[in-house]
Order: structure tokens, then sequence, then C-alpha cells
């Protein structure tokens, strides 16, 4: 028990150390950490052509760590890219401070090692400028998609839902855009947002006009680059039946005036009560 708060005690004395003792910058995105001259930090996974932002507070403290400046930072800027990035630094006197890189849309993948520099204009609290390093890593494993049900029914002309999860683990905040590849006259693309280090699931619903068997994929690209791209293979699956069409309420919905909200209600216990003798 006394390691243990030994081990706090020692945590927290690095910590004031590190963000009192100091003149010092406090990354609060895409990660959170207090930072001194020439330290690094690794802020996680961006796509080629995506773009991703720094929000550092404004706050800091003096050389000796003797007094809390509270707008001591004016601007965060990059100072040198590679080849084919771009920067828009942070607006003056921004607090937070938020500046956005956007990554090369023909960027090798890997890591990249890249300068930040916080500004105290015209040096007017006394801080100057103070440099760090952000890590990124370049690639297209991004995001992780889940779609559901991958096999449908549905009676011919009536539409039905399909569920795609999108787990962003990268640090950009670009929209993706869903789309469904080789069904006949099908082309509807829906831009959704899906915030970096959450999962958020999408509705998306499809149908055709034409009975038979169709097998298509769905598919989920970044806005910002094709590289960055995965999809599923559905298998729908549409005839001109009653019984389809029943099945097809169960598992969509059905775009028709509100007038025919009853007669849909009855269909669906029909098909629920159908389940059930089937069973």
């Amino acid at each position: 028990m006394n390691s243990q708060y030994a081990l706090v005690a020692v945590s927290v004395f690095v910590l004031l150390t590190t963000s009192l003792g100091a003149t010092y910058i406090s990354i609060i995105g895409p990660v959170t950490a207090n930072l001194t001259q020439n330290q690094t930090i690794y802020l996680g996974k961006v796509g080629p052509g995506q773009s991703f932002y720094v929000l550092a507070n404004a706050t800091t403290t003096n050389a000796s760590g003797t007094k809390l400046i509270n707008i001591g930072w004016d601007k965060l800027y990059a100072p040198l890219l590679p080849q084919g990035w771009s920067m828009q630094q942070s607006p003056l006197y921004e607090n937070p401070m938020k500046m956005k890189i956007t990554v090369a849309p023909n960027a090798a993948y890997g890591e990249y090692k890249i300068p930040l520099t916080a500004v105290n204009v015209g040096n007017y609290s006394k801080l100057g400028n103070m440099t760090f390093f952000a890590y990124v890593n370049v690639t297209s494993n991004v995001f992780q998609l889940n779609v559901s049900p991958t096999t449908v029914s549905a009676g011919t002309g009536q539409p039905v839902n399909l569920y795609i999860t999108i787990n962003n683990t990268g640090i950009s905040d670009d929209p993706f855009i869903i789309n469904a590849y080789g069904l006949p006259a099908w082309n509807i693309s829906y831009q959704v947002i899906s915030i970096h280090g959450i999962a958020k699931t999408f509705i998306y619903p499809v149908f055709i006009d034409e009975p038979g068997q169709y097998k298509f994929n769905l598919t989920v690209t970044s806005s910002s680059s094709n590289l960055v791209s995965q999809s599923y293979g559905i298998d729908l699956i549409s005839q001109a039946s009653l019984l389809n069409d029943y099945s097809a309420i169960g598992q969509g919905v059905v775009l028709s005036p509100v007038l025919y909200g009853p007669v849909y209600s009855v269909m669906l216990l029909i098909n629920y009560l159908y389940s059930l003798i089937a069973k």
C-alpha cells in the first residue's frame, strides 16, 4: 500500500514540475499532455489527404514557473511540414488555440515528425517561442467498419435498412461517404460525420424495383481520399410476393404516405406471427 502512495506522489510531482516549474504548453486535442521545449507527443493515426486539428491552451507560466499567464501563447503553427502537406495556423489570440494540418494526398505510409511552435507575439509576456514535436502515423487503417445485416430479403420497391457502424480510430474528423455499388439504378450517397475516437451507427436504406437476387458492396470511403475505404458484401433477395413485402416492412422503413401507416402495421404483425409459426 505504501508503494502505491509513493508512486502516486511521484506522478503528481512529475506533473507539477512539468506544467508549473517552467514555461509549458498544454495540448488538449486530439490527445492531452503538458509539454516543455523540444519535448515530443504522439497524436495518432491519419489517412493520406485527411485533415486533423491540434488544440492547445493559451495559458502557461513564466520561465521560472512562479507566475501564471492566462494568455501567454498567442498562436500555434507548424514552421516545417513534409512536402505536399498544408497548414492553417490558429487565429491570433484564440483560446484555446486550434490549428489545422492537412496530409498530402499522396503521402507515403509511415510515421512523421512535425515541429509545432507556440508564439508569444512581440515577446510581450517574456515567453519567446516554444517548439515541440508531434508524431503522426499516416495509414489507410483509420477506421473500423461493421454492417448489419449482410443478407436481406425485400419485396420489390420496398426499402430495407442497413446499419453501418463506423469506429473512427484516427484523429481526423473529415466526413465519410456511404455508397452501394452493384445495384441497378441505385446511386444514392450519404455523407456522414464520425468524430475521432467515437463509434457511431448510421442507417442506410436500399431497395430494388425488379425481383431477383443481387450481390452488391456497401462501401464507406473518406471524403478526403479514396485510399481510406472499406467494403462489405451484401446479398439482397427481392421477390414480388406478399410475404416478402411483409418481411421488408419488418426490416426497414417504408417510404410511403402516412395514411398507409395502419396497413403496414398489420402487415408487420402478420410477418411476426408467421415467423413464430415457422419456428
